[in-house]
């Protein structure tokens, strides 16, 4: 009789078993990566879109790519992926959640809040604390699939997301793994440009532009939006700004969401860009250890200062890695210049 209910027990907990793996997966859907030009997948690989809640309830997209020979049902690590400040999944995210993937590892490239396929309003807002919730909540979202081991997560942020992660991972000790490619710390370039070069007088009129703007829209004026990347070259262009054109104003790396418009493609608004300002990512990073980090960076990119302060900043486990001969840009999508080995040999060391 007890082997009758022991044999019962074990068939109602394999059934519960299995209604929550279901559960946990019917939010996947699968589509074709053939529609995509930004990126290419593997034959190899299973795309799904996703859909998840943040914190504050907003819905986070994402591209979760699956490789086919994976056991679902066994316990795999996993990397989320954010793209650079101003683009969406498709540009650059992608590609490094394709390419991993295509290592053996579940990959979630995700759409930040007010960007892409992701909720927020106004659309192209700035919010530095709700983007890093993003990617606590990316892993939420992971940690609860069956087929994830919950304490193998990584992160990877390229550009922007770079300093994003940072600060995600000072306080969600979930992410086990952080490596940044090409990053920018999006304070430091704000209050500071690259170099430097920000006067501080210049630093307050850009605020007080912001701040008056604030009026404009609370009074439903029109909404104004400022930085990202030129439309148009011409011979005063600058190289940051042409480096930046050739990917995404030509079909290189240009992809614009469906409802959006190509104009506002990698452009924040004005009101809310200053809130980049009080953004200090790197102040508490060396917290994070004993978590590794990886930073890289090209050996010619315009940023490479970011890295490197960081670098500096964090306590050991840390390496700073240079690709000789890339740009800020070029590790963006160009697939024979990403160190898709190094990325590849840090989260097998560290996710396994």
């Amino acid at each position: 009789m007890k082997k009758i209910a022991s044999i019962a027990a074990w068939f109602l907990l394999a059934l519960g078993q299995a209604y929550a793996q279901q559960s946990q997966t019917n939010d996947m859907k699968q589509i074709s990566p053939e529609t995509y030009t930004t990126f290419k997948v593997s034959d190899n690989i299973t795309l799904y879109a996703v859909t998840f809640k943040n914190q504050y309830k907003m819905d986070v997209a994402g591209h979760l790519f699956i490789p086919k020979n994976l056991d679902q049902y066994k316990k795999n690590p996993a990397i989320i992926i954010g793209h650079p400040m101003g683009a969406v999944k498709e540009q650059s995210a992608d590609v490094y959640a394709a390419n991993m993937a295509g290592r053996g590892f579940i990959t979630l490239a995700i759409d930040l809040s007010f960007w892409g396929e992701s909720e927020g309003q106004p659309r192209n807002a700035v919010s530095p604390d709700i983007y890093a919730e993003d990617f606590s909540a990316a892993v939420d979202f992971l940690g609860t699939r069956p087929f994830v081991d919950s304490s193998r997560i990584g992160v990877i942020g390229v550009c922007g997301s770079g300093s994003f992660v940072i600060s995600a991972a000072k306080i969600d000790p979930r992410m086990k793994a952080i490596a940044t490619v090409s990053m920018y710390d999006m304070g430091a370039a704000n209050r500071n440009a690259l170099h430097h070069s920000l006067t501080p007088e210049q630093r307050k009129q850009i605020i007080a532009e912001a701040a008056r703007q604030r009026y404009v829209e609370f009074t439903g004026g029109e909404t104004k939006y400022t930085s990202g990347s030129v439309h148009k070259l011409d011979q005063n262009t600058d190289p940051v700004q042409r480096e930046f054109y050739e990917f995404y104003r030509t079909p290189r790396g240009e992809y614009t969401p469906k409802g959006s418009s190509p104009l506002l493609t990698t452009h924040p608004t004005l009101s809310s860009n200053v809130k980049f300002m009080n953004f200090y990512p790197f102040n508490d990073i060396e917290t994070i250890s004993p978590r590794p980090m990886l930073f890289i960076t090209g050996d010619q990119a315009h940023s490479k200062e970011f890295s490197e302060d960081a670098y500096k900043r964090a306590a050991e486990p840390k390496e700073l890695y240079y690709v000789k001969g890339a740009g800020h840009v070029d590790l963006y999508d160009k697939t024979e210049l990403i160190p898709f080995d190094k990325l590849e040999g840090f989260f097998k060391e560290y996710l396994k």
